[in-house]
């Protein structure tokens, strides 16, 4: 055969061949590229809301004294005492038993009035209210980092992404593309 014939099949069955390679890269380029998401993390925000709270409380209250200077269990405590020291002594000394036992019972008298005074209490209800927060958490978006042609990038989104990769045109994730599959 001439040489000049098969030289020139070889180039083009090369070039066929080659056309080939190039027609088949070409046709893989042109189809759906997809970037692999990494991880997806929510963001999350804690809101704190304020409300009130009231409960009925027991009170113990003093009742207010009708006789604030105790004069009636200083008298009546002086006159017992009295009466009870007249009982002993004679003469002057029973005038001064009197005398020292209408003291004594004064300030007898005066101690056993404050104590019943002190002890003379009535109870009421009342409501006491105090303010507490009610503490929320709630998903206000996603960070999601994936990777594309090996390198990883971030994005904020408002909703989980669905499956394990998404749809990539022009270099820029297409989140809300149905054309995502897992």
């Amino acid at each position: 055969m001439n040489k000049p014939i098969i030289i020139g099949g070889v180039i083009a069955a090369l070039g066929i061949a080659g056309g080939i390679a190039v027609g088949s890269y070409q046709s893989s380029e042109s189809g759906p590229r997809y970037a692999e998401i990494v991880s997806v993390e929510p963001i999350v925000q804690t809101t704190d809301t304020p409300r009130e709270v009231c409960k009925n409380v027991t009170v113990t209250h003093q009742r207010p004294a009708k006789d604030e200077n105790r004069i009636a269990g200083t008298a009546i405590g002086a006159i017992v005492g009295g009466v009870v020291g007249n009982q002993f002594g004679g003469g002057s000394g029973k005038k001064i038993m009197t005398a020292a036992g209408a003291v004594g019972g004064g300030v007898a008298g005066n101690q056993v009035q404050q104590q019943m005074q002190q002890g003379d209490t009535y109870q009421t209800t009342e409501q006491r209210c105090s303010t507490v927060n009610d503490s929320k958490e709630e998903t206000v978006g996603y960070d999601v980092r994936y990777r594309y042609d090996g390198e990883v990038h971030e994005a904020k989104l408002d909703e989980k992404p669905d499956g394990d990769r998404v749809l990539m045109r022009d270099g820029n994730p297409q989140w809300n593309d149905d054309a995502r599959s897992s």
